[in-house]
């Protein structure tokens, strides 16, 4: 691998399956009680430009059980927040920490980090990509359907970062993307346009109904993301024909899987009936950032 996870395809399809299946063993180890602290004195740097649950809990705990440490570094209490340059930052933290993890507003500060640490940094999320979640879908994908193969999945709503770590995924596993949203708030064109130029499967429709028909996972997210709340209203009204619904997953496959990966806004984006429904993935996928991310912190660090 190379030394940094910022985007989905810093890893190669050989490597995805590597860590899909030691995830799966992690996963297994923790249930039957074994846990090996192969990451015994290392420590991750997490810094948090934006807020967490599932980001935060998975990777804190995920060092602890692999015997590390985990620090939460809001920029606020650093010097990030007083004007020091990131290359700075970056520097300083490569001779105390094992590892950088950030959440960050820009994907170019995840970018300049990375270009000035001598340790691994690790994309919890940026403007342009979410990786570490696209690593816990394709997890949750291959437990439910067993394959990743010519899997067809309908994203729904907003094309957001996770949908376009989704659909750059879609060169490593071979699924297959159908995008329904908004003209206005369709993926960018330039990630469609290295997905589609590298052979991917993926298409950008406006008509829902015509994206979920025949798919074997209908995905979805909120509408709102972190920064967005001034646009709560508008952003509402023009998403409620997007709402994932129990007419609109009668047009999947019988026995389609619904992902979300939180938080939901419950019965906007998605309602209680489907989110609660047999057919929903949901707390399968919460619970595999854990796994995914214990992976792959044990194949940068151990």
């Amino acid at each position: 691998m190379k030394k940094d996870f910022i985007s989905i395809l810093d890893i190669s399809r050989e490597e995805l399956a590597n860590l899909i299946a030691h995830a799966r063993k992690l996963k297994e180890e923790r249930r039957v009680g074994i846990q090996t602290p192969v990451l015994a004195h290392k420590t991750l740097g997490m810094i948090f430009e934006k807020s967490s649950t599932r980001t935060r809990i998975s990777f804190e705990a995920g060092m602890f059980e692999l015997g590390g440490h985990a620090l939460f570094l809001n920029p606020k209490d650093m010097q990030l927040g007083r004007g020091e340059a990131i290359r700075d930052t970056a520097r300083v933290m490569s001779r105390f920490v094992s590892a950088i993890m950030i959440r960050a507003n820009r994907h170019d500060e995840v970018l300049e980090l990375a270009a000035h640490a001598d340790i691994p940094v690790i994309n919890g999320l940026s403007d342009r990509e979410h990786p570490c979640q696209i690593l816990a879908d394709i997890m949750t994908i291959e437990e439910r359907l067993f394959r990743t193969e010519g899997v067809k999945v309908a994203w729904i709503g907003d094309g957001n970062n996770v949908c376009m770590s989704l659909i750059l995924s879609t060169i490593l596993t071979g699924m297959e993307v159908i995008v329904a949203s908004p003209s206005e708030f369709a993926p960018g064109e330039d990630v469609v346009s290295e997905a589609l130029r590298m052979g991917a499967k993926v298409r950008i429709v406006t008509d829902p109904r015509e994206a979920a028909t025949g798919a074997d996972v209908v995905m979805t997210d909120t509408w709102i993301s972190m920064g967005q709340e001034e646009e709560i209203d508008r952003r509402r009204q023009i998403f409620m024909p997007y709402q994932v619904n129990a007419e609109l997953m009668a047009c999947a496959k019988p026995g389609a899987i619904v992902m979300h990966c939180l938080p939901a806004h419950r019965n906007w984006e998605i309602t209680d009936e489907v989110l609660d429904s047999k057919a929903s993935a949901v707390w399968d996928q919460a619970e595999n950032r854990l796994h995914a991310q214990k992976a792959l912190l044990v194949r940068l660090l151990a």
